[in-house]
């Protein structure tokens, strides 16, 4: 747009430029002919009248106050030549008029007259065209603003979601084609979340019911293992050594379905709830809440991998957008000795119901409409980094997790790292 607008004041302002400038010269050729033309009435009048007997008679005195300022007047006759005013030298504009008897009356001024008001008119339509191409290039940059930084907002609330952020919402920009794309990833979002959450839900009933089978195998097994012959004790005992080897790679299989890819790091607390203020706020405000965020201290950073706590806290703050009143917090703690960071959100509402409290965290539990996911979820995430999450308070309804310190002097190679340990919470 800019160099269109640059190509645009090109074509159109030196044309315009060199007709201004003519213009200029122009209008001062047409008053000189307009006082010429006056003058030569004049003189025709007395001729008519007898009071002027030849032009030679002329009194050339009586039309000074039509000679402009530094003009010239001047009568050229058979007999000589006469003039009024400042004599002609250089460059000028002239205009005559034929008197008769081979005289000629002629008014001119220096072309330097009117250079000024040449100049004055070319700056004005300059800065008219500069003012033009300003404009415009402002439209220009805003107009791109526009369309870049929701595209830039697309590409950073993908890159979330591939590194497993399924939690926040996928906004509207007013753009057709940017919001029929957002859409498109906010259905692929929704889908990538449910069907994770199925897997899980899947891997944890398969896991349970071969737990429960291998279980009753094994107790079978040990009966048999005080069986009088020693053949049969020696096959029981092998088959308990198979069931136990079974049971460990069940183990390790769960497990490994349960990890997600890429290293654990350290997790910048302040930048993660500065974050979620910016997305949540908006919200808040619309329904006339505050959502005020208080970070005591300096908290370290904590252990975990990238999307887990800030999503498990997502959901903590969904649910106090969508099911509590009044103003919401965000209270940040740094532990000290104990090596963990405590993160509390809470609202003024009217909290958590006696009877509902100790299955709020069970998977497919809701005491509202909701699907009963996000809070089994959100305990998974961050008990699968080594946290907890629990229900501090239920009047007024505070949720607390606790997030283990970062180790000092770890750099982000997994193989450095000391494993936390972690007692893993299988999808309820």
């Amino acid at each position: 747009m800019i160099a269109a607008l640059l190509a645009m004041s090109v074509l159109l302002g030196v044309p315009l430029t060199v007709l201004t400038w003519r213009w200029i010269a122009d209008s001062a050729n047409r008053d000189l002919s307009s006082r010429v033309k006056t003058i030569s009435e004049h003189v025709l009048d007395e001729e008519a009248t007898g009071a002027l007997g030849s032009p030679d008679d002329l009194d050339l005195a009586q039309f000074r106050l039509l000679v402009p300022a530094h003009g010239n007047l001047t009568l050229q006759s058979p007999k000589g030549s006469r003039e009024i005013g400042v004599p002609r030298a250089g460059k000028s504009l002239s205009q005559s008029v034929d008197l008769g008897e081979d005289s000629t009356l002629t008014l001119s001024i220096p072309a330097s007259e009117i250079r000024p008001s040449q100049w004055l008119a070319v700056g004005v339509l300059i800065m008219v065209i500069l003012g033009s191409v300003g404009g415009g290039a402002l439209v220009a940059v805003l107009t791109a603003r526009r369309l870049s930084e929701p595209l830039t907002q697309v590409a950073d609330r993908a890159a979330r979601m591939g590194r497993g952020d399924l939690s926040t919402e996928w906004p509207r920009y007013g753009i057709d084609e940017l919001d029929r794309v957002s859409e498109a990833l906010s259905e692929a979002n929704a889908e990538i979340a449910d069907r994770l959450e199925r897997e899980g839900q899947i891997i944890g009933d398969v896991s349970h019911q071969l737990r429960s089978r291998l279980t009753a195998i094994g107790l079978r097994l040990d009966e048999l293992t005080l069986h009088p012959d020693p053949d049969v004790v020696a096959e029981a005992s092998e088959g308990v050594a198979q069931v136990e080897r079974l049971s460990a790679e069940l183990d390790q299989l769960v497990a490994a379905s349960r990890e997600e890819s890429g290293p654990r790091s350290g997790i910048d607390v302040e930048e993660t709830i500065d974050t979620l203020m910016d997305d949540f706020e908006p919200a808040f405000d619309a329904q006339g809440r505050t959502l005020h965020a208080q970070i005591n201290g300096h908290p370290r950073a904590v252990s975990g991998r990238p999307g887990r706590l800030r999503e498990a806290l997502s959901v903590l703050l969904h649910n106090a957008l969508q099911h509590g009143a009044g103003d919401a917090r965000v209270t940040v703690d740094d532990l000290g000795s104990a090596d963990m960071v405590r993160i509390a959100v809470s609202d003024d509402g009217p909290g958590v119901p006696d009877d509902l409290a100790p299955d709020i965290f069970r998977r497919g539990f809701s005491g509202t409409s909701s699907t009963g996911l996000g809070l089994s979820l959100a305990r998974a995430l961050i008990e699968a980094d080594g946290g907890r999450l629990d229900l501090s308070s239920r009047r007024p309804p505070v949720f607390a997790v606790v997030a283990p310190v970062r180790p000092e002097g770890r750099d982000a190679d997994p193989s450095d790292e000391e494993p936390v340990r972690q007692d893993r919470v299988p999808h309820r």
